[in-house]
């Protein structure tokens, strides 16, 4: 029995890994897929529909625009009547340097996209659920919102607002029917994000780490009690519980992934 067949979820960030894992599992549970994204979302359409997509649409938009958010939504909600879960996953890494040498206009596009547009899509869709009186948010935070990385100032204060983001929405649209809940993926690999964040930490030059990527590497998973990075395909299994029937009591939690701890 697919257990979300009938139901529709609106996935941003939809072209990125994570947003694209999500997706697949989701169509493979049987859910209508609404994907937005700013890049071209080509291969996240290919894989969603070998998955086997009952329907699926792509919408382009930049979360960080307010009226394009307004739109698009409204639009996916013609399209497929409504939305009844969000996984507002769309973000930016940002650069890597220490805080007394970060680029300004850097720090405002991390926010700008992860917090700033977070914001957005939740206050669109959230609106929506709460005229329907039922709904379920999965925001995607990160354990840099829980530790606060060196050398990521813009990054990590961005995730602890969609942290904090979160519990506020939680309380504030519990009475709609609307859970609001986040996970917080630890370091995720091997690919093309674990690559560039190991190489720009050694890059970065700092006490915490060496110059050395490999050896950056080993410190950082030396950092995860369960000794390993995670792989993307850890965290579907998650949002999916979260958007469930079986976590209807849930909401306010963030939830650490493939080695984090709170």
């Amino acid at each position: 029995m697919k257990r979300f067949a009938g139901k529709t979820i609106l996935v941003t960030g939809s072209a990125g890994d994570i947003g694209r894992a999500v997706a697949v599992r989701f169509a493979r549970e049987g859910a209508g897929l609404a994907l937005l994204d700013i890049a071209d979302q080509e291969k996240t359409l290919a894989e969603v529909n070998e998955a086997g997509a009952a329907q699926v649409r792509t919408y382009q938009c930049d979360v960080s625009d307010y009226a394009q958010v307004d739109r698009t939504v409204s639009q996916v909600i013609t399209d497929f009547g409504a939305v009844d879960m969000l996984f507002n996953n769309a973000g930016y890494q940002g650069a890597f340097s220490k805080t007394h040498t970060y680029d300004p206009e850097d720090f405002a596009k991390v926010m700008n996209i992860n917090v700033i547009g977070a914001f957005h899509v939740l206050r669109r869709v959230s609106e929506h659920m709460a005229d329907r009186g039922s709904g379920a948010v999965v925001n995607t935070a990160s354990m840099a919102g829980v530790e606060g990385p060196p050398n990521m100032v813009g990054y990590g204060c961005s995730k602890f607002a969609v942290v904090g983001m979160t519990e506020t929405a939680s309380k504030d649209l519990a009475p709609c029917g609307i859970r609001v809940n986040a996970i917080s993926p630890a370091f995720m690999g091997p690919g093309f994000m674990w690559t560039r964040q190991v190489e720009l930490q050694a890059e970065a030059g700092s006490q915490y780490f060496d110059s050395d990527p490999d050896r950056v590497a080993e410190q950082m998973i030396a950092q995860v009690p369960m000794r390993r990075y995670g792989d993307i395909t850890e965290i579907p299994g998650t949002v999916v519980f979260l958007m469930s029937d079986d976590a209807s009591y849930i909401t306010g939690v963030n939830i650490p992934i493939a080695g984090g701890i709170l």
